[in-house]
């Protein structure tokens, strides 16, 4: 009898342990708090934060607002809307001011033309640690509860995570305990001298861009670089992606078109649903600690710009619409990033491009377009994510083409006047903005115009938004980073090999007369020197002048023989770029009495636009005295025009030797002057030195595809419609192929699979 008594005393002592006992384990590392809940989230917090842990059913908590209660927005348990619904709530309106700001670039240590001090000295005077914050970032994270943070270039991977873990301590401690969300520009280009190495890792994993993915017409391919990507992401921090570039490129001149998927609505529709379905799934297909926010851009579509000219600047302000032809340019955005396969359902965030969009609702830059935003996008497509203007558009201008703010139809209102507007639109975020006055200013405009009740409704809505995409990626719960973690996670091996492998498929062979390629045996090559011309970018910083070997030579000897002179080589081979034709405005032509515009060529020798419209369709600015933004009959020089007399003066030297041709292509142009001076003809848009070297030694087998037409001549680009896919006349070549879309050579001959009959 005593001994069983013994036995259920025992056992009920037991069980009483059991259910009363916790159901977390606590560890500690560097200040780093981590809370490992038993089939529940993991939490991480910093020991001087004040921020402390609840244990409400034996689970573990964060008390972000250190109120002592638990608050539904602090149960991990709870639904991601109502946890958002909850802390909007509590938001004074300087916070949700604050969360609808998006901080200009920021890198990491801070250097260059955006660079901040730290405790008042520059950082090279300072003796901060590269992943210190800078004043800059004290400032508008404490004084302007900003929250969105856009970092461009860093030190390293572990500088990255260790700045992230900085930057999260520092907002942990403040109010709500809302946790940066930490977004990147595209960071996955390929180094071209990098030597690819299989056992070796690497900063972060190179891929082509995304045009090049699209080269390989292939959504899988596209899906699983979102994949990969995410991951790296997320090791640096990183917790939304301000990609992909979806504008469907119909017009080939534009500046932008080498970020885009191409310039067919179908292709680009399949690639844009895969870049974001990879992106945003986790592990197990939904959000999580692995999932990337994207922001698909440019609603409605970039690519129709009159000319080619660029909207960064006053004189590209103008999309047009010829072609009547706008419902192709949605349909990457209704039919793609909406409507994706995975449980994550649609993009979490939408950016509109800074152009007005002619004939479409109030000729207003997008982000200001009521219609556009509010009738279109969220009426009839439905559309309730993030909405956020592109960089810079309430800022003011002082010229055409000078690269400052961006408020296109809006100049004459004020900074404060432009935000309202933007918030009228439909707008919830304000790209390259760290400063809450003009977004309170808004909020009291708003006021004063249709009341209290009604504003603080409106940036609530806005709130909820912004708010849900924080806690879909668990920065609630996790913001921090392990930093052995992040250096093994980023540029992994695995990683890096994946990306070598598509940069094989991004590229294209256009030409291969009389079997040039594959060079299989060791031969002799010749590789001449490239002149570069000196030019300035977007931000005036100019580049001098400068002859350089275009290849790594030590990757390129590992394969062939590098020979001096024409004369001992066995085949030539020739890098270069498709013609820089300029951006459609040059100030000297207004100086000397016209109006500044000019054409934007895709040939290399001089281009005299005879057949441009004598009226532009569009035009019009308080910047301008006149509306005809017309360049017929004015002449255009390409910058790097030598680039087509190295390949005519490399083939005379090589007689009848093979030339191989290598262009690196930012958009179509025309081959008319090259092509028959090369051998074989390979086209890329960002890969290796090392993929080419498998591809022209026959290692590797061409099998990229062109995502786009490549023009005849420039009468065909001058008639083509801005908004109209596939609508101009392909160049033939001399062995009797049109470089139309989706063309592209194998060994056997011209590409004829299951992509081109699906796409073309």
């Amino acid at each position: 009898m005593n001994k069983s008594y013994t036995i259920i005393c025992a056992c009920a002592l037991l069980l009483l342990f059991t259910n009363c006992s916790e159901k977390f384990t606590t560890e500690s590392k560097d200040g780093y708090m981590s809370v490992f809940n038993e089939n529940g989230s993991k939490l991480g917090y910093h020991a001087t934060s004040g921020v402390k842990i609840l244990t409400i059913d034996r689970h573990a908590f964060k008390d972000l607002n250190q109120n002592g209660t638990l608050d539904p927005y602090e149960d991990w348990r709870l639904p991601v809307d109502e946890r958002a619904k909850d802390l909007a709530s509590k938001m004074s309106v300087e916070q949700i001011a604050g969360l609808m700001l998006y901080s200009g670039h920021q890198s990491i240590p801070s250097g260059g033309r955006r660079s901040s001090n730290y405790g008042g000295k520059p950082y090279a005077e300072s003796g901060a640690l590269p992943s210190d914050l800078s004043d800059n970032q004290k400032k508008f994270l404490t004084e302007d509860n900003l929250r969105h943070v856009l970092i461009t270039s860093v030190e390293s991977a572990a500088v990255a995570a260790q700045w992230n873990n900085n930057a999260q301590a520092h907002v942990e401690g403040i109010g709500l305990g809302i946790p940066i969300n930490t977004s990147s520009d595209p960071r996955h280009g390929s180094d071209t001298y990098a030597e690819f190495n299989e056992g070796a890792g690497g900063e972060i994993s190179m891929w082509p861009g995304t045009l090049g993915i699209a080269a390989s017409f292939d959504p899988e391919l596209m899906k699983k670089f979102g994949e990969i990507a995410s991951r790296e992401y997320r090791a640096l921090g990183i917790a939304t992606a301000l990609s992909p570039q979806i504008d469907l490129a119909t017009e080939p001149r534009w500046s932008r078109f080498d970020g885009t998927m191409g310039e067919d609505p179908n292709l680009a529709t399949d690639l844009a649903r895969a870049y974001v379905d990879g992106f945003q799934s986790s592990e197990d297909g939904d959000w999580g600690f692995e999932s990337v926010n994207t922001m698909v851009k440019h609603w409605p579509g970039g690519g129709p710009e009159e000319g080619g000219r660029d909207g960064h600047f006053g004189y590209g302000a103008y999309a047009v619409y010829p072609g009547k032809n706008i419902k192709d340019h949605l349909q990457p955005f209704t039919e793609g990033a909406f409507k994706l396969e995975g449980p994550t359902k649609m993009a979490s965030a939408v950016m509109p491009y800074y152009t007005i969009s002619d004939g479409e609702g109030e000729a207003v830059a997008n982000g200001f377009n009521k219609y556009l935003i509010t009738d279109l996008l969220r009426g009839e497509y439905g559309y309730d994510g993030v909405l956020c203007t592109d960089w810079r558009i309430t800022g003011d201008v002082s010229s055409i083409d000078r690269f400052e703010g961006k408020p296109w139809g809006v100049e004459s209102l004020s900074i404060e006047e432009r935000h309202y507007k933007a918030i009228e639109a439909g707008m919830d975020q304000f790209g390259g903005n760290n400063d809450m006055k003009p977004v309170i200013a808004a909020y009291k405009m708003g006021v004063e115009e249709q009341g209290e009740e009604h504003m603080r409704e409106r940036f609530e809505t806005s709130a909820i938004r912004l708010l849900k995409n924080i806690f879909r990626v668990g920065l609630f719960e996790n913001p921090y980073l392990d930093i052995e973690e992040t250096k093994a996670i980023v540029g992994k091996p695995d990683f890096m090999k994946a990306g070598f492998d598509a940069q094989l498929r991004s590229v294209i062979m256009i030409k291969n007369q009389v079997n040039t390629l594959p060079v299989r045996e060791k031969q002799k090559v010749y590789v001449p020197e490239r002149y570069i011309a000196p030019s300035a970018n977007w931000f005036g910083s100019v580049t001098p002048e400068r002859t350089e070997v275009p290849l790594n030579m030590a990757v390129v000897a590992q394969y062939f023989e590098v020979v001096e002179n024409p004369q001992d080589a066995d085949f030539a081979l020739v890098s270069i770029e498709s013609p820089n034709g300029g951006v459609g405005y040059d100030a000297s032509d207004l100086e000397n009495g016209g109006n500044g515009y000019v054409p934007i060529s895709l040939q290399y020798g001089p281009y005299k636009a005879s057949e441009a419209r004598a009226v532009s369709l569009a035009g019009g600015s308080p910047l301008e005295d006149f509306t005809n933004r017309t360049y017929k009959d004015k002449t255009v020089n390409t910058v790097n025009s030598t680039d087509m007399n190295l390949v005519n003066d490399t083939k005379r030297k090589m007689g009848d030797k093979p030339v191989i041709v290598v262009v690196k292509v930012a958009k179509p142009m025309v081959f008319s002057e090259i092509e028959k001076s090369a051998s074989a003809l390979l086209l890329h848009m960002g890969v290796q030195d090392q993929a080419l070297m498998e591809i022209i030694s026959g290692k590797s087998e061409p099998s990229g595809l062109l995502p786009f037409q490549m023009p005849a001549n420039m009468l065909t680009v001058e008639i083509q419609f801005e908004d109209v896919p596939r609508d101009m006349t392909a160049y033939a070549d001399s062995e009797g192929n049109t470089y139309d879309f989706a063309f592209g050579l194998n060994w056997s001959g011209v590409i004829d699979d299951d992509r081109v009959k699906k796409y073309k």
